[in-house]
């Protein structure tokens, strides 16, 4: 599989739009899904700190949010994440989650954090293998942390 990482521009907001949709389709197993609203996508092309990163061949495969916090403890949130069904299990996943984790050393912050799931165990697996602890039980999921 040939695609390279960059950070997303415009363009590609359909096809991030798609993958979002698709993602929360498998999360809550229902066709039945809204998508990111009007204007949220916005940010992550206005030169703000927050970033979207695309893994992209001939068309977007994959993409990661990462939301810039900068409150009282620093971190980066990485919002969502997701890999086209056809392309998982072949490392697009752990690229971009090593690319999100660069731009927040690279920015001085030494924290990443996610939710994830309780019921998406393919998911918190895949974390865990990467250096990810549970931080705190919210509910229906977990949020997860890893320090930098």
């Amino acid at each position: 599989m040939n695609y390279v990482i960059r950070r997303a521009v415009p363009a590609d907001e359909q096809r991030i739009r798609e993958l979002n949709a698709e993602m929360l389709r498998t999360i809550h197993h229902t066709e039945d899904t809204k998508g990111y609203e009007d204007g949220y996508l916005d940010k992550f092309f206005s030169g703000h700190e927050d970033r979207i990163y695309v893994a992209a061949d001939d068309k977007v495969i994959a993409f990661l949010s990462a939301e810039v916090h900068r409150e009282t403890k620093a971190y980066v949130y990485l919002d969502d994440f997701s890999v086209t069904a056809g392309c998982r299990q072949q490392g697009v996943g752990s690229a971009l989650l090593l690319t999100a984790e660069a731009y927040a050393k690279e920015i001085g912050i030494p924290v990443v954090t996610l939710h994830a799931e309780k019921t998406n165990q393919p998911a918190l697996q895949f974390y865990k293998n990467r250096g990810y602890s549970v931080f705190r039980d919210d509910g229906s999921r977990y949020l997860l942390f890893k320090k930098l």
